[in-house]
């Protein structure tokens, strides 16, 4: 990781432009399988999303965030490129599964053993390093998130499958290693929503992942897109205290919406904490200062050295004009607090 202080980071998407996702579709939901959402045919579209990527990378750097992404511009969703990339997972009719709340969504089916048997990621890795000077972060789904987002129909031992979506990350992971990032995150959503599963084999599959990787690693955890989870938000994390005895350097969790009890850094002694500070349900950009003092906060139970400010999720389903607003104020407010520390 860079030796700045309060390094700014963003999780990992960023907004697709207009011309290249039908964004009202995009809007529906979260995507577990493909969907067609791209407006640009297939001839040129790996030239359309390098130029979006394009934009993404100016517009972080512009902002003046110290750890950029691609913008996940490539990507339907999170998760589902990676996910249904996989063999094992069945590419015709899909599965179903019913959320807490009697929303049935289109998953994948897992009808053989789940194996990597090619790339997935390592092109998009290598176009960001190529485009930016500065340290390059690339994201995964967790293992136990895409175990959560699938119908099994082939494995007796649900573990057994966690296992091996842990096995399939670790060799995509690596890979992107090579390709120059440093940093890499696994999306891991769902640890929240299945408590007793997530203790028994979260931790397990979630060092399976990151097996023998030097490059940084964070595990992401959130209470869903501000856009899509309705209403309020839990104020605390069902699985978190866990996370410190696994492999990852970097534990990000959100806090602004939420307005978590910041108490529950405590829970994670021997991690850098990347931190929600940013809002993405807030319609208006925050200021520096409100950044700053969120910041603050933080700095009352860790130190400056642990902690790596960022926006709560992923920012994909704001306004490109509001998104750049507030990672400038990102930005902007961890000057601030860094100049104060001196």
């Amino acid at each position: 990781m860079t030796a700045k202080l309060l390094p700014t980071t963003v999780v990992g998407s960023y907004p697709q432009p207009d011309w290249l996702v039908d964004r009202q579709l995009l809007s529906k939901g979260v995507a577990r399988v493909r969907l067609d959402l791209w407006r640009v045919a297939e001839p040129w579209l790996e030239q359309a999303q390098d130029d979006a990527t394009l934009l993404a990378i100016h517009d972080m750097e512009r902002a003046g965030i110290d750890i950029i992404t691609d913008g996940e511009v490539r990507r339907e969703s999170y998760s589902n490129r990676f996910a249904t990339s996989l063999e094992g997972i069945a590419s015709g009719k899909p599965g179903e599964v019913t959320s807490k709340a009697g929303l049935a969504t289109a998953v994948p089916r897992v009808v053989g053993p789940v194996r990597r048997t090619h790339a997935v990621e390592t092109r998009d890795m290598e176009f960001l390093r190529r485009n930016t000077g500065r340290m390059a972060k690339i994201t995964l789904p967790g293992p136990f998130t895409m175990s959560r987002q699938a119908v099994n129909e082939y494995y007796k031992d649900d573990d057994e499958m966690v296992m091996d979506f842990a096995a399939a990350v670790n060799a995509e992971a690596r890979d992107l290693e090579k390709a120059g990032a440093d940093v890499i995150q696994l999306d891991e959503p769902w640890l929240r929503q299945d408590p007793p599963a997530a203790k028994r084999i979260a931790v397990k599959a979630l060092d399976r992942a990151l097996d023998g990787l030097k490059a940084a690693t964070v595990v992401h955890l959130c209470f869903g897109y501000a856009a899509v989870v309705k209403g309020e938000k839990p104020v605390g994390y069902s699985f978190l205290g866990e996370l410190d005895a696994c492999k990852a350097d970097q534990i990000s969790i959100e806090a602004a919406q939420p307005k978590l009890d910041l108490g529950v850094l405590k829970e994670l002694s021997s991690k850098k904490i990347m931190l929600g500070v940013i809002d993405l349900a807030d319609p208006n950009a925050e200021t520096a200062e409100i950044v700053a003092d969120r910041i603050r906060a933080a700095l009352k139970f860790l130190p400056p050295d642990r902690l790596v400010p960022a926006p709560d999720c992923g920012m994909k389903y704001l306004p490109r004009e509001l998104a750049f607003a507030k990672l400038k104020a990102l930005a902007d407010g961890a000057a601030t607090v860094r100049a104060e520390l001196g």
